[in-house]
């Protein structure tokens, strides 16, 4: 384990989950959330509490942000007690954060004015992974930065692939909810056309995972699309605004993206129907509704 103290900002479900693997694996860890009292569970494993990021920054050797967009980390960096008001030349700070790749490059060289490193580490796994520390982690940025993190990194995922200079991470992860995306509607319409056809959706889900067909969210998420019941894993809200993100760098590049336009659709239905907080397998609501199953 390194001896570097590490900061933590952003104590949501998955950033707390994260910064309590890391105060296990034997970082002194310092924490900040901006609702207080998040959390408590941190404070058994001895992690202390900050009043700001930028207090955060004064206690740590690197720094790790997870919040919700690319506005929360602008903030937490560079408002009034934000991070760059208590960092020192050599601070590292790892985003796990999911949020624009040309947001992320400038912050990057915002912070290099101040001696301060960014590696971008967007994370995928959900909350079952941030809470085993078996998370996926895309990281960009310089390979020293990169090097120096792995430790941290470490304690919060399990396989850490540096995909290239900064900004990557960020385009990795929109590729990844692309990906998810298709999955999941995928999933939801066949579970909805085997209880259509009457068939017994468990065992019907036991042979597909045999098959070219298995998936993750087939293994893990179609029991839920089933019982038409999304406790948290991962916010429809979230995965909304993920897809945002990659629409944007689609319209930039060029790339037509239908299905994930019909997922973003789908999902900006789902949020207007109040179900934001629900796990983004609830996107087989719709399909259930649309095909007379109850809802």
């Amino acid at each position: 384990m390194s001896g570097e103290r590490v900061g933590f900002l952003g104590l949501g479900t998955m950033g707390a989950a994260m910064a309590a693997n890391i105060a296990r694996a034997g970082f002194a860890v310092t924490a900040w959330n901006r609702s207080p009292g998040r959390a408590p569970e941190l404070d058994d494993l001895g992690v202390d509490r900050a009043l700001s990021p930028a207090e955060v920054a004064r206690s740590a050797d690197i720094v790790v942000v997870c919040v919700s967009d690319t506005p929360d980390v602008e903030a937490v960096l560079f408002d009034e007690g934000g991070l760059v008001g208590g960092a020192r030349t050599g601070t590292l700070v790892i985003d796990c954060s999911t949020i624009s790749p040309s947001a992320t490059r400038e912050f990057g060289k915002r912070l290099a004015q101040q001696g301060v490193d960014l590696v971008d580490a967007p994370v995928s796994g959900g909350s079952e992974g941030a809470e085993k520390g078996t998370l996926t982690i895309f990281c960009g940025g310089e390979p020293a930065a990169i090097d120096r993190a792995q430790p941290v990194l470490a304690a919060m995922g399990k396989t850490i692939t540096h995909v290239g200079p900064s900004g990557a991470g960020q385009a990795v992860k929109a590729v990844n909810q692309v990906i998810l995306a298709g999955t999941y509607l995928g999933v939801a319409e066949g579970v909805v056309l085997a209880i259509k056809a009457g068939l017994d959706v468990g065992q019907v889900v036991e042979a597909l995972g045999g098959g070219a067909a298995q998936s993750w969210v087939l293994a893990n998420r179609s029991g839920r699309m089933r019982e038409n019941a999304y406790p948290l894993g991962f916010k429809v809200a979230l995965h909304r605004k993920d897809l945002g993100i990659a629409l944007e760098m689609a319209r930039e590049m060029g790339a037509e993206l239908p299905v994930t336009e019909l997922a973003a659709e789908l999902e900006t239905e789902l949020i207007a129907a109040g179900h934001a907080d629900e796990d983004m397998s609830a996107l087989a609501r719709i399909i259930r509704e649309r095909s007379g199953l109850p809802g």
